[in-house]
């Protein structure tokens, strides 16, 4: 083993032992050496090459990066996610992983050493991005196992479609701009003629896309996505997910310490939840700040329970909109088709349970306790009205994982 190597392990195994000076003594040793970059990049990309086989995508690496570490880490992670993936053939690639790369501008954009380039962008010392990588290191080192959602870099195949009738850009580009007016309007009629129009354009094309699977040969079965929970206030954000998921034939299991939710469906409907539920919290968040600043009576604020309860009361009352919305959806289509399509779609959902069965078969389902504030839970009704989609009466019992 190279001196620097026993370096990096030094430092590895201060952090896992949280002995800041032996840390800092293998970090400052391991920045005084020429090949401490290439070594820094070397084991950086066995450690996420090493991901990929445990099921992690280049969004679950960044993100988790971000969220316990820092921005810094997670823009260091992005680069040598997109280092790492420069060794695999496109056509080798699962086509989500490369969505995912844009969505992240990822990309190597450096030549030469990447330490020298990344300490020229920051404006930072030569130890500071040494520790900084060490400690991104030492994260992506000791994470767990995730359930694989599709093929790892070098093992997908081109010949067989990554993402079967999944939704055209043609049609996103549709619905993303019927939602940003709805995001952007003061008018509440208009938010809901938006949010509903765009709510219609996608439940249509999810049964043409369940009508053309139901044929012999027609389709492949569900897959999934995982969906950034952020804080704060992940409980009532994650019961929205959830119940825009049920709404539209998916599931959702929570990994609330890894600040990520496993959506499970067909290509068509993880799309449109995907899409969707960015666009509520849009609207739940600019609602949530025009409602202003909430007080007790003794002067304390109650900002923290009013937005709690705010949220999941919104996300209660999207779920009763929601629902409404789908099964009107079905009924006017199977009017206009004269054929009843519930049978059809669930069949779908029994295949959904189905795969959640297969792939969290430990799951175990609880409900949420939030903050209560009376004032916030009508506030966020009244919000979700505005929004306008609408569903059944049922809390969603989120099924966790750790």
């Amino acid at each position: 083993m190279s001196k620097a190597n026993e370096l990096i392990g030094a430092a590895l195994d201060a952090l896992a032992h949280e002995d800041q000076a032996a840390f800092d003594s293998a970090a400052a040793f391991l920045a005084d050496r020429d090949d401490a970059d290439r070594m820094l990049v070397e084991a950086a990309t066995r450690a996420i090459s090493a991901l990929w086989r445990g099921g992690w995508q280049p969004a679950d690496v960044v993100r988790i990066a971000t969220r316990r570490l820092t921005d810094w880490h997670g823009r260091v992670a992005a680069d040598l996610v997109a280092w790492e993936l420069r060794a695999y053939a496109p056509a080798t690639v699962d086509e989500r992983w490369r969505d995912q790369l844009a969505g992240l501008e990822a990309s190597v954009w450096w030549t030469g050493g990447y330490l020298a380039a990344r300490q020229a962008r920051d404006g930072a010392g030569r130890l500071v991005a040494v520790s900084g990588v060490l400690e991104l290191l030492g994260l992506l080192t000791g994470l767990p196992r995730l359930e694989s959602l599709g093929p790892p870099p070098g093992t997908a195949r081109r010949a067989v479609r990554a993402r079967p009738h999944a939704v055209s850009e043609k049609m996103l580009t549709r619905v993303r701009a019927l939602l940003a007016k709805a995001e952007s309007t003061a008018y509440e009629a208009e938010a809901e003629t938006f949010t509903s129009a765009a709510q219609s354009l996608m439940a249509k094309y999810s049964i043409d896309a369940a009508m053309l699977e139901a044929q012999p040969g027609g389709g492949a079965g569900p897959s999934g996505i995982r969906v950034g929970i952020d804080a704060p206030y992940e409980e009532p954000k994650a019961m929205l997910l959830n119940l825009v998921a049920e709404a539209n034939r998916c599931r959702v299991i929570w990994s609330k310490e890894l600040g990520f939710a496993t959506v499970l469906g067909f290509g068509a409907d993880l799309s449109w939840v995907e899409v969707l539920f960015t666009s509520l919290l849009v609207q739940a968040q600019t609602a949530l700040v025009n409602s202003g600043t909430k007080k007790h009576g003794s002067g304390r604020s109650r900002n923290k329970a009013f937005r709690q309860s705010f949220l999941s009361a919104f996300a209660v009352r999207i779920g009763e909109r929601l629902a409404e919305a789908t099964a009107e959806a079905v009924a006017q289509e199977s009017a206009s088709r004269g054929t009843d399509l519930v049978p059809v779609l669930a069949a779908r959902e029994e295949e959904v349970e189905q795969a959640v069965e297969r792939m969290f078969p430990s799951l175990v389902s609880h409900r949420m306790r939030t903050a209560w504030d009376g004032e916030g839970w009508a506030a966020g009704r009244t919000a979700a009205d505005q929004a306008s989609l609408g569903a059944g009466d049922r809390v969603p019992n989120i099924r966790p994982r750790g």
